[in-house]
């Protein structure tokens, strides 16, 4: 297919380029010189901006930042009015519902398919091509996305109409937070007391207390070679990233009027964490809060 891809910073890179694996034609645009020059390196054709990357294309893909970011483009750049009729869009971004559902409204206006499809599974997801795509929209639209997001996905979950993928994307981020929040409490308090890490962290991943987090994605150092704390926390998912969606989640929560005391427990550790010069590091490196403060950036 002809693919329009805007994004490519550390998720949206590695799935256009695995777009490109899988047989599609993709252009690309994105602000950052060396982001075009991977995507190119990886077989993707570098559009001069974004208005030529999905000019004609069948399908249009953002993965940006914020919802401030999507709207500007699809509306406020009328980004929308470079399609062809029928053409899918499907955005990536975890975004605010308000938002996901205007850029959605605006597209069926304009006889445009709409499906907000935000992702899970992390950088090493997007390379593997192993991402978890969460999708709201119309059961005919979501079909076609499928087809297109099993190149860069395994699970294809449709959960709901139009902005149900964002509502689902921010009840699991927030689960996230408080797991990397209180597995990096559990680590900190066994180091404390003279256990090993590593130790530590196999027997709670065979106990109970085993979730994602020490299966996959360990924020202690040295624990996990593939997991971003073996980076000193670079790549992966951002703190101030992290921040951004835990906000997400406390403005759903409002509007619901559900409690979450959990969840406003780990935005706040995490707004803390970023606060103190974290916020470009991965998100694991919450660890360093409870090691004290020798291992905080200042």
């Amino acid at each position: 297919m002809n693919i329009g891809f805007i994004g490519l910073g550390n998720m949206g890179g590695p799935m256009a380029a695995n777009l490109v694996r899988a047989g599609h034609e993709v252009r690309v645009f994105d602000l950052l010189a060396e982001h075009l020059a991977e995507a190119a390196a990886a077989g993707c054709i570098v559009a001069a901006n974004a208005r030529e990357a999905v000019a004609d294309c069948e399908v249009a893909i953002t993965m940006l930042p914020a919802g401030q970011h999507v709207t500007g483009l699809w509306l406020g750049d009328d980004l929308l009015g470079a399609l062809p009729a029928g053409a899918l869009v499907i955005d990536s971004s975890t975004i605010d519902v308000a938002s996901a559902r205007a850029v959605g409204e605006a597209a069926r206006a304009r006889g445009l398919r709409f499906v907000d499809a935000p992702v899970s599974g992390g950088t090493a997801g997007a390379r593997a091509g192993t991402l978890t795509f969460i999708m709201g929209g119309e059961a005919p639209d979501v079909e076609a996305a499928r087809v297109v997001l099993a190149a860069m996905g395994q699970n294809l979950f449709h959960a709901g109409p139009l902005g149900a993928g964002q509502i689902a994307k921010m009840c699991n981020n927030m689960l996230l937070a408080i797991q990397m929040a209180g597995t990096a409490e559990a680590l900190a308090l066994g180091v404390r007391e003279g256990l090993d890490p590593a130790v530590l962290s196999t027997i709670m991943g065979k106990s109970s207390g085993n979730n994602w987090c020490l299966e996959r994605y360990n924020p202690w150092p040295g624990v996990m070679e593939s997991a971003p704390a073996s980076r000193d926390y670079q790549g992966g998912f951002m703190t101030r990233l992290m921040v951004k969606d835990l906000g997400l989640a406390m403005a759903l929560a409002e509007h619901a009027k559900s409690p979450v005391p959990l969840g406003a427990a780990a935005r706040n550790l995490f707004q803390l964490h970023a606060q103190w010069g974290n916020e470009a590091l991965d998100f694991s490196s919450i660890q360093r809060l409870y090691r004290g403060p020798e291992h905080r950036e200042e």
